[in-house]
């Protein structure tokens, strides 16, 4: 599978929101790689926790602000002209979208209108992909997902990128926009600073000889998916979207290896970081979340001819001295 097109991204114009984060921030530095100017918009910016260095904030356009103010998002747009977007910002942690719905309804939903409402308005943008989630989905008998699915969330956040996504089918539909839909399993790798996820807080609970509290019961059933091969989706998504008239499809991209909290858990001890073994706790105390849950890419294979090129093993392993470097643990 072929990367990248540099040829495509020569002088493209392209605007991630969210650039900050996780995803974002790695998706950053795949583009940095080609002759694409990017242009970021964060809610923080020039944060601390960010792979993001100054060499790299020197080669971009950086705009501080929510991706739900009107004004900004569409000034960004007719000031850069911009051709792409990645719309990835959005209240991802789901315990904060519990406690706060409408902080994240007004980031996942009303962010999303803003971007492809200001996108619809410009008039000159090829492409936009739209992060949705495997939460989106809801809870099925029926695994793993296929993209025909229906939406059928219950919960704040899962609701909220459910309408996300819903709404980025509509301005096809209706408005003939180029924008299609990602919907993903678990990402991890390097650079996800939101240590109430598992895999980065049971990789600081081994470098720090500290004990791993499991809000499940252990035995949750996820799929995993390495940064990098996610960051390759997204751009061949984008790539192909007018040429292969992707627009208004969705994609699932997933390892298709969905495993058990607890097996998961001896992956990454294996590892043997620093000598120290994972400790962990089983509190049994989530709520409002899905026990299995496992998406076929089986789509992105076929059309996109998308496939994760890090096994589970080798991301653990890549993600695991990243943290030990970052922590000075090695």
């Amino acid at each position: 599978m072929k990367v990248m097109d540099n040829k495509f991204w020569k002088d493209k114009k392209v605007l991630i929101t969210g650039f900050e984060g996780f995803l974002g921030s790695n998706l950053v530095k795949a583009l940095l790689e080609t002759e694409a100017k990017v242009v970021g918009l964060d809610i923080k910016t020039f944060r601390k926790e960010t792979i993001l260095c100054p060499q790299d904030y020197k080669k971009i356009v950086v705009y501080k602000g929510s991706v739900a103010n009107r004004n900004l998002v569409r000034g960004i747009l007719r000031k850069h002209s911009i051709n792409v977007i990645f719309h990835l910002a959005a209240e991802a942690i789901v315990s904060r979208s519990q406690a706060n719905p409408l902080k994240a309804f007004k980031s996942n939903i009303a962010g999303t209108w803003e971007v492809l409402e200001a996108a619809r308005l410009q008039g000159n943008v090829q492409a936009i992909v739209v992060a949705s989630s495997d939460k989106a989905y809801g809870s099925h008998k029926k695994l793993p997902y296929r993209e025909d699915a229906p939406l059928i969330a219950n919960h704040p956040y899962d609701v909220s990128k459910s309408c996300a996504d819903l709404i980025a089918n509509t301005y096809f539909h209706t408005y003939g926009l180029s924008v299609a839909i990602t919907r993903c399993g678990n990402i991890y790798g390097p650079g996800d600073f939101n240590f109430s996820r598992l895999i980065p807080d049971a990789i600081r609970c081994i470098l720090f000889d500290k004990t791993l509290k499991i809000r499940s019961d252990g035995q949750f059933v996820r799929d995993y998916v390495y940064v990098d091969d996610i960051v390759a989706g997204y751009i061949k998504i984008a790539e192909l979207l007018r040429k292969n008239n992707l627009s208004g499809e969705a994609f699932n991209l997933s390892d298709e290896k969905p495993i058990t909290v607890v097996k998961l858990l001896g992956g990454i001890s294996k590892i043997n970081l620093c000598g120290n073994k994972l400790k962990y706790k089983i509190m049994n105390t989530a709520k409002y979340e899905i026990k299995k849950q496992y998406l076929s890419a089986a789509k992105a294979r076929r059309v996109l001819g998308w496939k994760p090129r890090y096994s589970l093993e080798d991301g653990l392993r890549k993600t695991s001295r990243w943290y030990a470097e970052y922590f000075n643990k090695q």
